[in-house]
């Protein structure tokens, strides 16, 4: 059974490489690596079933399987079968969105080429919200839940993998009676705005147009 469950597990991940899965849990420039370690399980599968046919041809009847193995296969098999798909808006709700020294950056792009990511660093680098108030804004991400406040529009940063990520989100002042679902994908067209919360004045996005999206075939941002 261990040579099923090494080629199952390998095929899990030639083919979630291959098919894009790994854009939903790990950053790209590790993908390669990924199948390359899918092609060398499937070689040892195959490795392991001739020495196993070797084996049962000098002392045949031999066929017990390990249970541990067999459930190892089925575990693969579910994987195969069922896709992944994360929920960002919970898993952004036990990260810390602290993003240390990459915050201390400045960007000289149009208002309305900047991404939610670029928007982030640079209100973090310089957070003074007259700066950017009536810049145009052209974003997308997910609804990101706030336990405390209005839900934000967010996106998740990582490194390496989800693992590692680190969520980052923009304040949005949503339209009148509209209410936005976690983990849903928006693009929205406004302008930076300003607004005061607890006596502090913080930058927030002015709806203008708002249109749901699918989840981007790489939703997750280096």
């Amino acid at each position: 059974m261990r040579p099923i469950a090494l080629a199952l597990w390998g095929l899990v991940l030639v083919v979630s490489t291959l098919s894009g899965r790994l854009e939903l849990l790990l950053s790209g420039p590790f993908h390669p690596l990924v199948g390359l370690s899918g092609v060398v399980m499937l070689a040892m599968a195959l490795q392991q079933a001739l020495e196993i046919s070797r084996s049962n041809n000098r002392r045949p009847g031999d066929r017990r399987w390990n249970r541990g193995w067999v459930v190892s296969a089925l575990l693969a098999v579910t994987v195969l079968v069922v896709p992944p798909n994360p929920s960002f808006s919970d898993l952004a709700s036990n990260r810390s969105s602290e993003l240390g020294q990459e915050a201390e950056l400045d960007f000289l792009l149009p208002p309305a080429q900047r991404s939610l990511t670029d928007w982030v660093r640079l209100l973090r680098s310089q957070p003074d919200p007259e700066l950017y108030q009536g810049d145009a804004v052209r974003i997308s991400g997910f609804v990101l839940a706030q336990g405390d406040g209005a839900p934000q529009l967010g996106r998740l940063l990582v490194r390496c993998c989800l693992a590692d990520a680190t969520p980052i989100g923009l304040p949005v002042r949503w339209p009148t009676g509209y209410q936005p679902q976690a983990d849903q994908w928006l693009a929205i067209d406004g302008e930076m705005g300003v607004e005061s919360v607890g006596g502090q004045q913080r930058s927030v996005v002015l709806v203008e147009r708002l249109r749901p999206i699918p989840r981007p075939a790489r939703p997750l941002e280096p």
